[in-house]
């Protein structure tokens, strides 16, 4: 099983959210971007909007088991929405530009060079839960 729930910041936008969500823990992925665990199922992506004024911030969610599952995926630049919300349910294929996440990350800015998708090049496989990224 696989479940992540997490906001990704550039580094640009790193220190306002840090300000600005309590409690907030940014974990480093690499490529000058940051994940910030959820462990909230419901959580509020109100304020991303507000984080967003610096630097881009994505919200995302995965679940798998089995090898089906779901995406979700949503990024927020300049105060305003610029990509989603992206969503793929279980038993849809990803669309040919990329999963949810990909799509955002590549928005971020991250590159996949020669790993499998921009997913795979930040390393968010490193952990099966968000549970576990809240540990690292």
């Amino acid at each position: 099983m696989y479940c992540l729930r997490a906001v990704i910041v550039t580094e640009s936008a790193r220190r306002r959210v840090l300000d600005s969500l309590e409690g907030a823990r940014l974990v480093p992925l690499g490529q000058n971007l940051s994940l910030m665990p959820v462990a909230e199922t419901r959580f509020d992506t109100g304020p991303l909007a507000e984080c967003s004024e610096h630097g881009a911030v994505a919200y995302v969610e995965a679940e798998y088991f089995g090898g089906a599952g779901t995406q979700f995926a949503q990024v927020w630049e300049g105060g305003e929405t610029v990509l989603g919300p992206l969503q793929v349910d279980e038993d849809e294929p990803d669309p040919a530009d990329g999963s949810p996440i990909s799509q955002a990350l590549r928005r971020l800015g991250a590159l996949k060079g020669d790993h499998f998708d921009e997913f795979d090049a930040v390393g968010l496989g490193r952990h099966r839960d968000t549970d576990d990224w809240l540990s690292a």
